[in-house]
Order: structure tokens, then sequence, then C-alpha cells
């Protein structure tokens, strides 16, 4: 109905509420109607106008009645209250004393009469609700304001194929009640066992204030069940509108291993990026285009996307111009090969940025293992004609992406990015340059990880290989990484190593039985084979050798390492001599110094600059 025909509907049936009432009262008291009083008329008169008054004051005739709760039974008892009371206090004053009793009993038969009418409109709703039929069984994770509101869309939404049949949660003051009708199964320990007794097809988790960990344990229940476990989308989500309660979304593996959310010193990154100029190599990856998103949202003045590969710099071009299409950011793509050392100093040249985040590397473990001379001409040499460049043209900042495979590296891969940290940390003693280095471990989903590899395994039927049960690594995601990134860049004083809180290690065969689960499989159905260990290898990561350990942390998640002796003569004679040894000499030769095992005999080594 209309509002005009609502309030019309709702004046009547109120009207004929109160003087039914007052009627009623009137045959308790007085009993036939000859033996009434002759002040039946203006006691009516003054009820029906108090009530009206006071209903429009507390806008009793604007609610929604098929939704009505608590608040609206509220708004009911206020509205009879006080126009009861001023009926009564007006015909005091008239010497209509007599009335009061009348007047009482018939607020108290008002009140229940317009409750009760109030409230067969939610009950009419209700009763339509638990009408369907085929309904997928649903299971709630946690009775608190999320979990009710889910329940209620899941109840009175008509379009919904699910149904709500219990809760669970931990608080032992809400087991066993029923809470809109639903009731409270047990504890998280109760999951499977609930699954079972109750049929259920679906597992909901409304608990918005979970940590990761708290999640990671509930999932662990979950997966113990055969339901299909989806959870609530974010509250910021709901809030703006953007997804509907009961739009569920399938828990990720970045919520499994995630952290808490990066809190970023905003002020001190935008006054050194703020119309600023920033140079991002390898802007076309994982890491790089990251950190270009996230640098987006400070308004440099110019960002420069340096990059070899030509469709992976279009492609974070393009993105950055229509994400920020409403600003004056310049973004600049610049196809370069970090080999080319001339190249390097005509683009700093031409821009003469202000801060340089060097992302680009050759990352693959295992070939960088069959080719370990072009790990030498890119994470090496590569470093070492950007690093030269920069401090050449008085670069501000120049922050360099490593890896923990860098600690105690037995890759070529990591020994390399080793090798570079210390051209880094020497070109911060003589230059006014602030070099600094950033070291963290695997980022969830970056090319050329496990993640993506598991998920093309799953989509062609499995089995998902594990080279090893017992492998651990370190995973972060990649936004939270480039944050941290930006942030230890604005940290840096010069030479430091940071290193990035990567939270507790995670066994690689405890992830690929997550994600199979999260895809809707069993481990049984999908399978894991083991391979057993690839060259260059390590059954876990470290993010410090020994020597760097450092318990100073110098910004939430941010560590800083100590340094450790830097190898610049080997170093030099590596880059000048790499093309003399075969690909095991060179491999030794990479691995040997990397753990501070320089050769007996140190050839004279070439300037870095």
């Amino acid at each position: 109905m209309k509002y005009r025909q609502r309030l019309s509907f709702f004046l009547f049936l109120d009207s004929a509420i109160i003087l039914s009432s007052l009627v009623s009262a009137c045959l308790l008291i007085q009993g036939e109607p000859q033996n009434w009083n002759k002040d039946f008329s203006t006691i009516l008169i003054v009820m029906l106008f108090c009530y009206s008054i006071y209903s429009f004051c507390f806008s009793l005739y604007k609610k929604a009645w098929e939704f009505a709760g608590i608040g609206e039974l509220i708004v009911i008892c206020k509205v009879i209250f006080y126009s009861t009371a001023t009926s009564a206090v007006f015909l005091i004053l008239t010497a209509s004393t007599s009335s009061i009793r009348k007047i009482i009993i018939t607020a108290l038969l008002q009140f229940v009469l317009i409750s009760g009418s109030r409230f067969l409109f939610r009950m009419h709703r209700d009763s339509k609700s638990t009408k369907k039929e085929n309904l997928k069984r649903t299971l709630i994770i946690g009775a608190g304001s999320a979990g009710m509101m889910v329940v209620r869309q899941l109840l009175f939404n008509k379009e919904t194929d699910l149904l709500p049949v219990g809760f669970i949660d931990d608080n032992v003051k809400k087991q066993h009640l029923h809470y809109l009708g639903i009731p409270v199964i047990g504890g998280i320990s109760k999951i499977e066992d609930a699954v079972s007794r109750h049929r259920i097809d679906l597992i909901v988790i409304a608990i918005p204030s979970l940590s990761k960990r708290q999640l990671n344990n509930i999932f662990q229940e979950c997966m113990k069940t055969k339901a299909k476990t989806q959870i609530l989308p974010m509250l910021e989500d709901i809030v703006s509108g953007r997804v509907s309660v009961n739009q569920f979304r399938d828990v990720q593996v970045e919520d499994l291993l995630g952290r808490a959310q990066v809190h970023l010193d905003m002020a001190s990154i935008a006054e050194s990026i703020t119309d600023k100029v920033v140079l991002v190599t390898g802007a076309g990856g994982s890491i790089g285009s990251e950190i270009c998103r996230q640098i987006g949202k400070f308004h440099p003045a110019k960002l420069v996307l340096l990059g070899h590969g030509e469709n992976s710099i279009y492609s974070i071009e393009m993105e950055l111009r229509e994400k920020y299409r409403e600003t004056n950011i310049q973004f600049v793509p610049e196809i370069a090969d970090l080999q080319d050392a001339k190249k390097m100093m005509q683009v700093m040249d031409q821009y003469q940025p202000d801060v340089v985040y060097h992302a680009a590397a050759h990352k693959h473990v295992p070939l960088m293992e069959r080719s370990p001379e072009e790990a030498v001409k890119n994470n090496m040499i590569g470093t070492m004609n950007v690093a030269n460049a920069a401090s050449w043209h008085s670069v501000k900042t120049f922050v360099m992406i490593s890896s923990d495979k860098a600690v105690n590296p037995t890759s070529v891969m990591g020994a390399t990015k080793r090798l570079s940290e210390m051209i880094i940390q020497h070109m911060n003693q003589d230059s006014n340059t602030k070099f600094v280095v950033v070291r963290f471990g695997n980022v969830l989903g970056s090319r050329g990880s496990v993640i993506p590899l598991f998920k093309k395994q799953i989509q062609r039927g499995g089995p998902l290989t594990v080279t090893h049960p017992d492998m651990v690594r370190y995973f972060m995601t990649i936004p939270e990484a480039s944050k941290l990134v930006i942030q230890a860049g604005v940290l840096a004083n010069g030479g430091e190593v940071f290193v990035l809180d990567m939270g507790e290690p995670v066994k690689i065969i405890d992830l690929a039985k997550n994600l199979i689960k999260l895809s809707g499989h069993s481990v049984e159905e999908i399978g894991i084979k083991i391979t057993g260990m690839r060259p260059g290898e390590k059954l876990f990561e470290e993010l410090l050798k020994e020597g760097e350990e450092d318990n100073q942390q110098i910004y939430p998640k941010i560590y800083i390492g100590k340094s450790t002796h830097l190898y610049i003569e080997e170093i030099d004679e590596i880059t000048a001599k790499y093309n003399e040894k075969s690909k095991d000499e060179l491999r030794k030769w990479l691995i040997d110094l990397a753990n501070n095992r320089p050769s007996e005999k140190p050839a004279v080594a070439a300037s870095l600059y």
C-alpha cells in the first residue's frame, strides 16, 4: 500500500480498537449500556484526539510493521502511555474523575489489540518465508549482530535459496538458546557434528571481527565436513551498497594466510611521493605493478613504468590510466633492459626521479639454476646499472626489493639477490642517494608462485604437486608487501636491510589441502603428489642470517637487519668474468660468495662506479 492508504487504514483500525476497548471497559465496570454514564462520548473523543496527536509525534504510522521488533513495540507503549495520561489529566481537570478506571482498562485493552494487530503483519511475512522448498540447509558461524543480520536476510528474502538451520557460537551464554527461531547448537568444536546431524549443505562464517588465525582455525573444522564454506562480505562493502548481506563469497587463501591490515604513515609517505617523480623497475611484474597501484594513491607528479616486457608494461599503464583518470598523474611507460647501462643513464637523466623502486629481477629458482649467467646479468649487473645511474643523477631514495632466498642461499637466484644486496649497501657508503634493501618472503598469487600453479592443477583435475611434505614458506599478500616496501622507503636513512614481518611459516602441503577444499573438492578427489625437491630449493626459508639479527622494530611489521661484510671486490670479479666459467663453476662461485665463503685469491676489483 502507498503511504496515504496505509495512514487511512491504520487510523480507521486504531479508532475502531479504541472504541471497542472503551466499550469493553464500560461493560466490565457498569454492565449494560443503559447504566453507562453520560461521559462516554467525552472520554472517546478525548482519547481519540490524544492518541492521534501522539501517534504523529512518535511517527507511529511511518513504521514498516512487516519488520516490527522491540523498537516498534516501545513506540506503541509510548503513544498509549502519553495519550492515556493526557486524557486522564484532562478528565480530572473537568471533574470527570469517575472515568479514570475506564481509561486505564481501555488503555490496557488498547495496547494488547494495537500491538497484536501490528504484529500480525510480521507473522504473515514470517509464515510466507517458511514455505520455501528445496533450500540449502545453512549453518551460521557466529550468533552476534552480523549473524542475526544474515539470518534475517535469509528468512525474509524471497529470492534466496538458503534456509538457516542453526548457529555455531563459542559463547556459552548463547548456547541452547534460540535467536529469531534458530537454535545455537554449540561451539566451534561442534561444527562437524552439527553438519552431520542437521544435514547441512552450506556453512557461512559471519564474524567480521575474526583474526586470520581464528578464521583459519574455524576453516580447519569446516574442512572436516563435506559442506561448502563461505564467508560474509566485508562490512564496508555491505554498508557502501556494493554487495548485499546475503551475497556470500568463497573463503580465499588470502583470508587464511593474510594478517591484520597494514596501517601506513600516510603523512610521511605523502611527503616523499606527492608531486614527486617516481620510477619503478619491473613495473609490469606482480610486486612492481602493485607498488605502482599503491603509489598512485599518493598522487605523484609522474610515475615512470620501466620494464622489459612490452605487454605487461602496456597492461599496467592502461590499468593505472583508467584507475586514476581523474587525477593529473603522468604515467610514462619505458621499455628498457636493465643490462643496458647507457639506457639506464638516459632514463635517469630524462626523468630525474626523486624515488626509485627496483623490483625487476629474475626470481624463478629452478630456471636460474639452469641459467646462472642470466641471473648474474639481470639481478646483479642490472641492479648495478640502475643503482649507478640513480647515484649519478642524485636520486633521493633507492629501494631494492630482495627475497628471503637471499639468506643462506642454496640457489643461484638467492645468491644473486644476496650479492645484489651487497652492491646496494656498498653504493650507499659513497653516495648522496639513500640506498636501502627491503627483504621479504613469498607473496600470494605472484607470477611463478605456488598458488597459481596449484589452482591450474585443480582446474585440470589434479593432482597437486608438492616437492616435500615438510616444506614450509612464509607468505604475504601482494598489497601488504607493496605497502610495507613504500613505508620502508620513507623510513630509510641509507644502508639498511629492512626485513618485513612475514608472520608464521605455512606448510606447503597444508596450503595445497586448503586450496583443494576452497575449490569445492576433496583431497581424495584431487590428490597430492610428492615430486621431490627441485635444484636450489630449501625445506624452509629464513629472513635473517646469523650476525644480521636485530630485534629492533622500527615500524609495525618492519625490522632492520645488521650489516655484514660486503665482498665488493669479489662481486666485481664475478660481473667481469662470469662468462669464463661453466654453469656449475659459476653456480658454486655465486653460492659460496653469498654464504661468506669467498675465494682464497680475490682478483683486483674493477670500480662499481
